[in-house]
């Protein structure tokens, strides 16, 4: 990492944290209902939250797993990558979708995908997605296929490749714009944004929170926007732990990954 001096400081008191869930707070799974939160982790974000600081949960999976994930702690979300989100009063804030034309998608989608029994696809409401995590060789086939829904459906949905899964979302669903849309509400405006992620669905998020002179953590390796970066899940539940000892501790600097 490299300094850089033209950011500043963190102070965690007058911060509002954002968080990616796969990848990032938990362990990526062979399956999408294998993954949990790790104990110390949830625990970290209650202690966050009982401290004054505002944490919300920014992720590619339905706001219905989201609180099964977190519970008993239910958090402000943003589900389908913001086709879905539940501000911190609890309002829904919801992107008006055909459920004609998703169930007519889905069942195009279950017909391509019988043909490849390693293909995973997973209905998420509002969006879907072609998983390959058991069957690395059908990547290409996953891509073709989900290229190809994208293109027939763009009024509709836009691609979103990740790892090991190719997704097809809700057009007008970003993760920055929905942390932008956080930060101008209550309790979160006038803080500093923190985003942690680990994938290039977390990308839009990572140059949201730079543009609004926060701090984006990308979580692994890879190319990224983001200014900071931890190394893994394992690392991400460490810094955490840094946090919370941090409060009511001189600020820590913001530095930039190389």
């Amino acid at each position: 990492m490299s300094d850089r001096n033209d950011q500043p400081a963190l102070e965690v008191r007058r911060c509002a944290f954002f968080f990616d869930v796969d990848g990032t707070l938990a362990d990526i799974q062979p399956r999408p209902e294998l993954v949990f939160i790790p104990s110390p982790t949830l625990a970290a974000l209650e202690q966050l939250q009982g401290a004054g600081i505002p944490v919300a949960v920014i992720s590619g999976r339905p706001l219905s797993q989201l609180d099964a994930l977190f519970a008993p702690l239910q958090l402000p979300a943003a589900g389908v990558h913001g086709a879905e989100r539940r501000a911190a009063d609890g309002q829904r804030c919801d992107l008006a979708l055909d459920t004609q034309v998703l169930a007519q998608i889905e069942r195009e989608l279950a017909q391509a995908c019988a043909a490849y029994p390693g293909l995973y696809l997973e209905n998420k409401g509002v969006a879907f997605a072609l998983h390959f995590r058991l069957a690395p060789e059908l990547e290409t086939t996953a891509r073709r296929l989900a290229e190809d829904f994208a293109q027939r459906h763009a009024e509709v949905l836009t691609l979103q490749p990740g790892k090991c899964v190719f997704e097809l979302k809700p057009r007008g669903a970003s993760k920055g714009e929905v942390i932008r849309a956080f930060m101008a509400e209550p309790p979160f405006s006038g803080r500093q944004p923190v985003f942690v992620g680990d994938d290039l669905t977390d990308e839009a998020g990572f140059a949201a929170v730079n543009a609004l002179g926060g701090l984006s953590i990308k979580v692994g390796e890879g190319p990224s926007a983001a200014y900071r970066r931890l190394a893994s899940v394992a690392a991400v539940g460490d810094w955490l732990d840094a946090l919370l000892h941090s409060l009511g501790e001189p600020a820590m600097p913001i530095t930039k990954s190389d």
